[in-house]
């Protein structure tokens, strides 16, 4: 092979080492800059996709409304005691006389007849002798003192005692503070705005609650509505001690549940009801539900019947389930079931209706108050932080 052949195929080796190159460069370049590309180019953000539990709603049973609990009578005042009668003077032993013939047949004939006037006024003093020694020797007390003597007339039986509010099982929800919207439209078409925050806190033996409301007004905010509540948690479910309330321009009263004593009292009135089983407060309703949906959602097959201590009396709420509804909110759509506690004539005028999120720990959503006169009020969550349970 010459010289010229030779070096004409290192040529050609050289040419297609130096092409290869070449090409593994280029491809090496290319793929670093579409890596380049995908790292700078942003992530696309996973869909949030959200499932709220949807129960199926129980069958409505028709119940019978109970009786409204009537207030117990005022306590009645001890019945006098009736004065000591005097004792009789002890009167000595004297001989008796023997009466004439005539006189104790016409004794006999008259019986017991009251004598003639004309002789009590000619024998005063004999008469009063003789009463004297008849009380003496029958020892018959004067006839004031035999009345007084009388055992007193039994007392008339009281009202039959009021039956026991229907037992629920509870399973209260866990602690959270709520924040709310409040909007208001009065009679006249006038619009409100404002907020308002609710508080639940319990250690599955006490509880403390609260609710607070008010309107916006310029650069300002007037409070419509302070309440608290407090007290334990029994067999029945939340089991208040005292509620308190202060409304605008109004003094703040108290609701006592007195529960040695049987009874609901008020500060604001000298009314007193009968405490039964279950009873809660305004601001304890809302839970006392939940924890009834939570522990069994059948239980709103029929009518729920809760007796509400507010103000100066007591009074029995009933709610109704109307459906599930879903809610659009800060938070997003919300499943929940509505219960409305529609009015009722002569116990009070209002309709309440309360939206329960079963998704939610059955956690209040929206509360809504129709009064008797068109104005509307509506409050509706837009934040819920769960809370240590007791703080």
């Amino acid at each position: 092979m010459s010289l010229f052949t030779h070096l004409f195929h290192r040529r050609r080796l050289l040419i297609l080492c130096a092409a290869t190159v070449a090409l593994h460069y280029v491809a090496i370049d290319w793929v670093d800059n579409r890596l380049g590309n995908e790292a700078a180019r942003p992530m696309p953000q996973p869909s949030l996709m959200t499932a709220q539990l949807r129960l199926t709603l129980p069958k409505h049973v028709d119940t019978p409304p109970s009786a409204e609990v009537q207030p117990l009578p005022p306590a009645a005042k001890p019945p006098r005691k009736p004065k000591p009668r005097p004792e009789p003077e002890p009167v000595l032993d004297q001989p008796e006389e023997p009466a004439p013939a005539a006189s104790s047949a016409a004794a006999a004939d008259a019986g017991a007849s009251t004598p003639a006037a004309g002789e009590v006024a000619a024998t005063p003093d004999a008469g009063a002798n003789q009463s004297g020694a008849a009380q003496a020797q029958t020892a018959a007390p004067p006839a004031a003192d035999a009345e007084a003597a009388k055992p007193a007339a039994p007392v008339a039986a009281a009202e039959e005692e009021p039956r026991s509010a229907r037992r629920y099982k509870v399973n209260l929800p866990p602690s959270a503070r709520f924040e709310m919207d409040v909007a208001r439209v009065d009679a006249d078409g006038t619009n409100w705005t404002g907020s308002a925050g609710m508080t639940w806190h319990t250690d599955g033996s006490k509880y403390e609650a609260s609710a607070e409301a008010g309107i916006s007004l310029l650069v300002t905010r007037l409070n419509l509505l302070v309440a608290r509540s407090r007290g334990t948690i029994d067999d029945y479910g939340i089991s208040p001690d005292t509620a308190t309330e202060k409304r605008a321009r109004r003094a703040e009263t108290a609701t006592h549940f007195n529960r040695d004593a049987g009874t609901i009292t008020f500060s604001a009135s000298e009314r007193s009801y009968p405490l039964l089983a279950g009873a809660q407060d305004k601001t304890t309703v809302p839970f006392q539900l939940g924890g009834i949906g939570r522990a069994d959602v059948n239980q709103f097959r029929s009518d729920i019947e809760i007796q509400v201590g507010e103000d100066k009396e007591a009074t029995i709420f009933r709610f109704q389930l109307v459906g599930e509804e879903e809610l659009d909110t800060r938070m997003g759509k919300i499943v929940t079931w509505h219960l409305s506690r529609p009015p009722r004539p002569g116990s009070y005028s209002s309709r309440f209706d309360i939206w329960l999120a079963p998704g939610l720990n059955w956690y209040p959503i929206q509360f809504r108050n129709t009064e008797a006169s068109g104005a509307l009020t509506t409050q509706t969550v837009t934040k819920i932080i769960k809370t240590e349970p007791g703080k």
